[in-house]
């Protein structure tokens, strides 16, 4: 049989319509003490141009060059940086472990790190915030308590944190899955990914089962006393690091978890994400929904994949329902024909076409 013809990947070839260029300059800042973290940054484009601050998923992930081409280069300053614990930022979870990156690591200082950024870097009027899943959280959160410096925000894959959405993509079916592993007794990411689901769930014994995220979280702050228990730790730490990488894309790329499969990658990842998910992102219960009538007055473009797995398309229903009954209806909304993840084909070419047909700042 000739299966030549099939789609093998959805994510971004030869699509881009920006090339990729070297950074501008780079940096370490110092943002906090005790410990001292300090946020790895990289410029890119203009740098007399209308500042982007790019805010990563995750939380924990990082950033890429590759980023820096959703925009024109001509006409946007990009800032790229890496949030506190990991990346290239300083400490790390992988470097130093979660005791000394986890601490003062939350929303709250997050959002404090971009004004901490952009006042080191001179950008002192208003600029845009461009930021995917956790990042459309950070974004949402920062123009929610900083509208004055927002001149739009660009959002894709729309996460909102609710305790519905994290279960939808870690619990699923784990608690019966002993018995009936292909059962659907619950929604879940699981029923279009029940193969990459098996590893994911089967690194945690049947009896813990009941609650994923907490007996993930356990290996997590375990604090190692042996090989063996690093072992198990690393072993965690990559299962649920390529859990998430793996349903990102649509068609996912089964023999290459890229980053995601790499250990320093995967520990930040891992136990960044278990911290914030723990503790609720740090927010008070629907922060976002309850607070969008402050962004009323940014346009807010939103582009969310039909197919994305990570964070279901309903979330991005929800926002936009929220801005409506606060007559803030989304400046543009793109539903794509992808995934969760920011390379795949459709999403880059939509928030790219954004980003070309922004009104200019001011």
């Amino acid at each position: 049989m000739d299966f030549s013809k099939l789609q093998a990947v959805s994510t971004v070839t030869t699509e881009w319509k920006y090339p990729l260029a070297p950074a501008n300059r780079a940096g370490l800042l110092q943002v906090d003490q005790g410990p001292d973290h300090k946020l790895y940054w990289e410029e890119y484009g203009n740098p007399d141009g209308e500042p982007v601050m790019y805010l990563h998923g995750g939380p924990g992930g990082a950033c890429a060059p590759v980023m820096s081409r959703f925009f024109d280069p001509r006409r946007y300053r990009v800032i790229l940086f890496d949030q506190r614990g990991c990346g290239k930022s300083e400490p790390t979870v992988a470097t130093h472990g979660p005791q000394v990156a986890l601490t003062r690591n939350d929303t709250d200082h997050l959002v404090d790190d971009i004004n901490k950024l952009r006042d080191a870097l001179g950008i002192t009027g208003k600029m845009h915030v461009f930021g995917g899943s956790w990042g459309s959280t950070l974004a949402l959160v920062y123009g929610i308590r900083h509208p004055d410096k927002v001149a739009s925000l660009i959002l894709r894959g729309i996460f909102l944190g609710a305790t519905e959405d994290l279960l939808y993509m870690y619990q699923g079916n784990a608690a019966t899955f002993a018995d009936a592993p292909y059962a659907l007794t619950e929604p879940g990411s699981y029923v279009a990914y029940p193969d990459e689901w098996k590893a994911f769930v089967e690194e945690i014994p049947a009896d813990q089962r009941g609650d994923m995220m907490a007996a993930y979280k356990a290996i997590f702050d375990m604090i190692p006393a042996n090989d063996a228990d690093r072992a198990r730790q690393l072993r965690a730490a990559v299962a649920w690091s390529v859990w998430e990488g793996t349903i990102s894309n649509m068609v996912p790329q089964d023999s290459d978890p890229g980053k995601f499969g790499e250990a320093d990658f995967a520990l930040c990842f891992a136990q960044i994400e278990a911290h914030f998910f723990a503790n609720g992102l740090f927010l008070e219960p629907d922060y976002i929904v309850g607070h969008v009538d402050r962004i009323a007055a940014i346009p807010t473009h939103i582009v969310h994949g039909r197919f994305d797995q990570v964070c279901p398309l309903t979330q991005a229903s929800r926002l936009v329902a929220a801005m409506a009954r606060v007559g803030a209806a989304p400046a543009s909304y793109v539903k794509t024909n992808a995934g969760h993840s920011a390379m795949e084909a459709q999403t880059v070419l939509a928030l790219t076409a954004i980003m070309d047909g922004l009104p200019p700042i001011g």
